[in-house]
């Protein structure tokens, strides 16, 4: 991002936060470098997730790095979920440059907990439940999240590592591959500790599932 666009989103966080108040954070990643670990240059409110300029990305961050940034479109109104419980109403808008790139995003996640709550209780007095999709997880910090990915990944399996079969570690390995998780700073050794496989079987495994 340039200097001026990172004026520009700062200065529009701030604008944001302060005209929907306190349960409304807005932040701005830089996607431009390659600290992917350091990817928050501003934040309002960060208390609602628990995270400050210089953290890293969160789920949808990551997903977005992993994946072709030219074929993204904005991800407006869905649910995360932070590490100690709250619920909130998230947008994703991708920022890019004069040709198109995707050079960073600005997002809004607004603590809609009580609320939610208070729908939760409306609809079971209405006998309306639906079911619905479990909010996405935003992490305060990017080990936090890569340990949120691999739990994910393994569950997919529903073995323990001990009794998975090469298949089943492939699996687990396309999931964090998918998901950007291999884009996170020495995520490649805790994997492979957790699935006791070398750092060559991983590769081995990667190169499998791209092609």
């Amino acid at each position: 991002m340039t200097k001026s666009q990172i004026d520009f989103y700062t200065r529009l966080a701030k604008g944001i936060a302060a005209q929907f108040g306190s349960s409304c954070e807005t932040v701005v990643h830089d996607l431009s470098n390659k600290d992917h670990d350091h990817s928050i240059v501003a934040i309002e409110n960060g208390h609602v997730t628990g995270r400050s300029i210089g953290d890293g990305p969160s789920h949808i961050v990551l997903e977005s790095l992993q994946h072709s940034k030219e074929n993204l479109n904005d991800k407006l109104s869905y649910l995360t979920r932070t590490n100690d419980g709250k619920i909130l109403k998230s947008s994703t808008i991708y920022i890019r440059d004069e040709k198109g790139k995707v050079v960073g995003i600005f997002g809004i996640n607004f603590d809609i907990s009580f609320l939610h709550m208070m729908d939760d209780h409306i609809r079971r007095f209405m006998d309306t439940d639906k079911p619905e999709n479990p909010p996405e997880s935003i992490m305060p910090n990017v080990s936090d999240l890569l340990d949120e990915l691999i739990e994910q990944a393994l569950k997919i399996t529903g073995k323990p590592v001990s009794m998975m079969t090469k298949e089943d570690k492939v699996t687990v390995i396309k999931y964090l591959n998918d998901t950007g998780a291999f884009l996170i700073t020495k995520s490649g050794p805790k994997v492979c500790s957790i699935l006791n496989i070398s750092k060559y079987t991983l590769y081995s495994y990667l190169d499998e599932i791209k092609s």
